[in-house]
């Protein structure tokens, strides 16, 4: 059997969308677990099982991994972590059986923002037995130096270490996009699964995002270092709610196309 954990946070606009995808795309049993904090309960339909819970995104996923342990029938079934704007695009079960047949964990690694080198949750599969015994957590913590020399942590550190520590072997997936939109959004893994990115926090800049800002203003040429400062802020914040507002169009209007039940986007990209 086949368990995916997924959680949708505030808003219900992925849930049809990203339930008739698994339908779709899915070739073998599975059932669904989510949460639904701040989504009416209506939505439940659509899922197999609804867990209630709060908190952080790692700690809801760390959650429905227990709650799928309890009730697995043997340790030896798929888990499989998507995030809520994430879904199959093509058939899973050739890249999950050829990297399970590899190592017993296979997940996106988002190595296009800013080289991140943790599993990342927006698609994961391993086994119940795996998750266990590793055992797994999705929550930060440990660092990597980002891409201004400083360092980092995001969701998936602590996973990443725990594989380190046990010496345990995973298979990253890895962007496919033929064509990118957007340096990080809209990504397709492995040729079999979409991403949309930030679908839950409108216009989130990414570290490969704010890469691209500008660089600092120096003192020189008459202007002292505290009027550099403030006026160095001034454009960083200009930038900032300008690149904000261009990834909010841009997120939308994907989502528009998603949404039609079209695949014009998808050809877009691959």
């Amino acid at each position: 059997m086949l368990h995916i954990a997924t959680v949708h946070y505030g808003t219900a606009r992925w849930i049809e969308i990203q339930t008739r995808y698994l339908h779709q795309y899915v070739p073998v049993p599975f059932q669904t677990w989510t949460s639904l904090e701040g989504i009416d309960p209506a939505y439940g339909r659509h899922f197999d099982h609804v867990v209630q819970q709060r908190g952080l995104h790692a700690a809801k996923l760390n959650h429905l991994a227990m709650e799928i342990g309890a009730a697995a029938d043997s340790p030896d079934d798929l888990l499989m972590f998507l995030d809520g704007d994430a879904f199959p695009i093509a058939d899973p079960m050739a890249l999950i059986g050829a990297g399970l047949a590899t190592a017993p964990l296979l997940a996106v690694r988002r190595a296009e923002n800013a080289d991140e080198p943790q599993p990342h949750p927006s698609f994961c599969v391993t086994t119940v037995g795996t998750w266990r015994s590793l055992p797994g957590d999705w929550s930060a913590g440990p660092t990597w130096t980002g891409p201004r020399g400083t360092p980092i942590s995001d969701v998936g550190a602590n996973l990443m270490r725990r594989l380190e520590l046990s010496g345990t072997a995973w298979v990253p997936v890895l962007r496919s996009n033929r064509v990118d939109l957007d340096p990080l959004y809209f990504g397709v893994y492995g040729d079999a699964i979409y991403h949309h990115g930030a679908g839950f926090r409108a216009g989130e800049l990414s570290p490969v995002h704010r890469s691209g800002a500008p660089a600092p203003l120096t003192a020189g040429r008459g202007v002292p270092g505290p009027v550099a400062r403030v006026l160095g802020a001034v454009r960083w914040r200009h930038w900032e709610r300008a690149a904000t507002r261009a990834r909010v169009r841009q997120s939308e209007a994907m989502y528009a196309k998603i949404a039609s039940g079209r695949q014009e986007w998808l050809r877009e990209l691959i």
